[in-house]
């Protein structure tokens, strides 16, 4: 994501400018916009006219518009956001009300203002975005006879591309002719199909998984083959080709995959990585039963009060998909807890609920907490106290700090007297 210009206000208010530049983008669009924020983008209109001779005649216009949000739909597989909402801003071609919506297109810009202010969360998002050390991609392969997932694992997504699936005889005595011949067929067609899905120089490792033999198999199928075609693109990136062990050649067996010590070794850099590592660590901690490890929306909470997830190595783990809430005061209370953790000197990793550990940590309740000291008795306080925690739950967009981006500096803008502060 390109930052092409910002106006963000040390008090939250403003507009920022992005520009999506790979499919990646669009997924911190989509955890970026929310109901009733205003965004102005380009639009095609279905415009109809009465022309000279009375009759109506309907063309595709293109123009800009501004709508407030009301939903946003997000295709992963694709890569595509359409946003909805109302037209803000009539123009000559649309009047101000009439819904209207904008699919979001890579290289367009588009400008965002947020409808309750920019708190910390959007900040990082935008923070996130716009970093130009993001990227690293990871094709997985998990597999087994006759059977493949190809999947597409960026820094907050797990994509599946595509799906084969072939009947392969059984290897039997007097058949085993017939199973090599349908074992070559599959892997020839699951070796054209990755060709397609992977950019050798872009995709850091190519992950091969299966019970048994299956994935060293096509491994070396896919080098033979490569070889007599002498494929140039893939010959000098056999490195990138890792073989593990799965317990199936379904998608549920993708989860033990990334946690694999081949993977994580290779990886340790990348944030699903980082991600996997935490939530082992939690887990861990959780079967000791020493008191040290929470999860659960009351418990993290109390927690975070008591101090206990602070500096010395307390980590909140939280799932993005907590901030995507449409209720004001829910999402006011997630940044609130976010901020107060950080305040405390603590932790915090957004967990990618497009990620299997990001899964993991849904099944939690969306959130948890690795503390500094034990703590007892968290699921037993009074529930009148936490209610009250959460009406009284503020944004603190007021005191946010300014995003950087490794690029020119913009020009403060000189009207207003309220400080601008920089992304």
């Amino acid at each position: 994501m390109r930052l092409i210009k910002q106006n963000i206000r040390k008090k939250g208010s403003g507009t920022v400018m992005l520009m999506p530049e790979v499919p990646e983008d669009m997924w911190h669009a989509y955890n970026l916009i929310r109901q009733n924020d205003i965004i102005t983008a380009p639009a095609i209109r279905r415009v109809k006219r009465e022309n000279a001779t009375g009759s109506t005649v309907t063309n595709r216009v293109h123009t800009t518009l501004q709508i407030v949000v009301t939903s946003v739909d997000f295709d992963a597989q694709a890569g595509q956001l359409h946003v909805s909402g109302k037209v803000a801003e009539e123009n000559e071609y649309v009047d101000a009300g009439q819904y209207h919506t904008l699919d979001l297109e890579l290289n367009r810009n588009f400008t965002l203002e947020k409808s309750q202010g920019w708190d910390s969360v959007s900040i990082d998002v935008v923070r996130e975005a716009i970093d130009p050390r993001k990227g690293a991609e990871v094709v997985a392969v998990v597999m087994q006879d006759g059977l493949a997932n190809i999947c597409l694992i960026t820094e907050h997504q797990t994509i599946l591309q595509q799906r084969l699936e072939t009947t392969i005889p059984r290897k039997r005595q007097g058949r085993i002719a017939d199973h090599e011949k349908g074992l070559t067929k599959f892997f020839q067609t699951l070796y054209e199909t990755l060709l397609r899905h992977v950019d050798f120089e872009v995709h850091k490792a190519i992950l091969l998984a299966s019970p048994g033999f299956t994935a060293a198999s096509f491994q070396k199928f896919v080098f033979d083959t490569a070889s007599s075609s002498q494929n140039k693109a893939l010959l000098p990136n056999r490195e990138k080709f890792i073989v593990i062990h799965s317990s199936s050649g379904h998608l549920h067996a993708l989860n033990e995959v990334l946690k694999s010590p081949e993977v994580l070794a290779r990886l340790k850099d990348t944030k699903f990585a980082t991600e996997s590592r935490s939530i082992d660590e939690f887990h861990a901690l959780l079967r000791k039963d020493d008191g040290r490890a929470w999860y659960g929306p009351k418990e993290v909470t109390r927690a975070v009060e008591k101090g206990a997830v602070g500096r010395g190595g307390g980590l909140l783990l939280i799932s993005n998909q907590l901030f995507r809430s449409q209720e004001i005061a829910i999402r006011a209370r997630w940044v609130a807890l976010v901020d107060k953790v950080k305040e405390q000197g603590g932790e915090v990793r957004v967990f990618s609920s497009q990620h299997e550990s990001g899964k993991r940590l849904e099944g939690l309740g969306g959130i948890a907490a690795i503390l500094t000291f034990p703590l007892d008795d968290l699921d037993e306080g009074d529930d009148d106290e936490d209610d009250e925690a959460e009406r009284n739950a503020e944004t603190s967009a007021g005191d946010i700090e300014p995003i950087q981006q490794n690029t020119a500096s913009l020009p403060d803008d000189p009207s207003g007297p309220d400080e601008q502060m920089r992304i």
